[in-house]
């Protein structure tokens, strides 16, 4: 797969929808006259999260303590290694208005920096290193905590790029062997044929696009990949099932 390009460091609203395969279809077709495919319309996306042992960190985010922050490294390669390029990126959320922090590197660069507490401003992103220290300082040890895979379609709008929508499906999450060894294995995330629908856009969303919403009456959901990932693996450790 081609490499992608980097932008290192923005600011946007991001909008979460979990809808099934009807609503899924009518959107696709709703969508045909105002969205066009993205530059990667399609990828396989890959994520490990950083956390503390017990989980300090999404627990905080879920409380909505502090900048509610996540850390993770992303590749769109479809069978990674160490190797690969990845993408370490901090999120973070202040007023409701979503912030990311990122830089590329080996995924063997980034998991020696966030683990060994090394600073990134190697990586050539001064503004990223100061986010990473910081949260080093509150958490102190960072590791590998959870796995979570999905496949992407990806759309922007005809004539505003900056509004982009994805659709990711067939969601997976594994709490152990948080690593690229072992492969696309892990339980399933939302029930069968269901969708992560994702805006993201800067400043007021389209009128069209709040009309197609109306229309099929689609309501946000506050829907956090890692966050749903870490509540249905504590109800697999009670005896639950693995859903959320």
């Amino acid at each position: 797969m081609t490499e992608k390009m980097i932008q290192k460091n923005f600011k946007r609203t991001e909008l979460k929808y979990v809808i099934d395969h009807d609503i899924y279809q009518k959107l696709s077709e709703a969508f045909k006259d105002h969205l066009v495919a993205d530059e990667f319309a399609q990828s396989t996306i890959t994520n490990i999260y950083f956390d503390t042992s017990d989980f300090q960190m999404i627990q905080n985010a879920i409380a909505k303590k502090g900048g509610r922050e996540k850390v993770r490294m992303r590749t769109y390669q479809a069978n990674p290694d160490l190797s690969s390029q990845a993408f370490l990126e901090i999120k973070k959320k202040i007023n409701d208005i979503g912030y990311k922090f990122r830089t590329t590197a080996k995924a063997s660069e980034i998991l020696e920096a966030v683990e060994t507490t090394k600073t990134v401003e190697h990586f050539g992103d001064p503004k990223l290193a100061d986010e990473l220290n910081r949260l080093h300082q509150i958490y102190k040890q960072l590791q590998p905590m959870m796995y979570i895979y999905y496949d992407r379609r990806s759309f922007k709008g005809k004539e505003n790029p900056n509004l982009r929508i994805t659709l990711d499906q067939n969601l997976i999450y594994r709490p152990t062997n948080v690593n690229y060894q072992a492969g696309k294995t892990g339980y399933p995330l939302l029930e069968p044929d269901h969708y992560i629908m994702e805006i993201k856009l800067v400043g007021e969303a389209p009128s069209w696009l709040t009309a197609i919403l109306d229309e099929f009456g689609i309501e946000e959901d506050s829907f956090s990949k890692y966050a749903q990932s870490y509540l249905a693996s504590q109800q697999i450790k009670t005896g639950g099932g693995g859903h959320v």
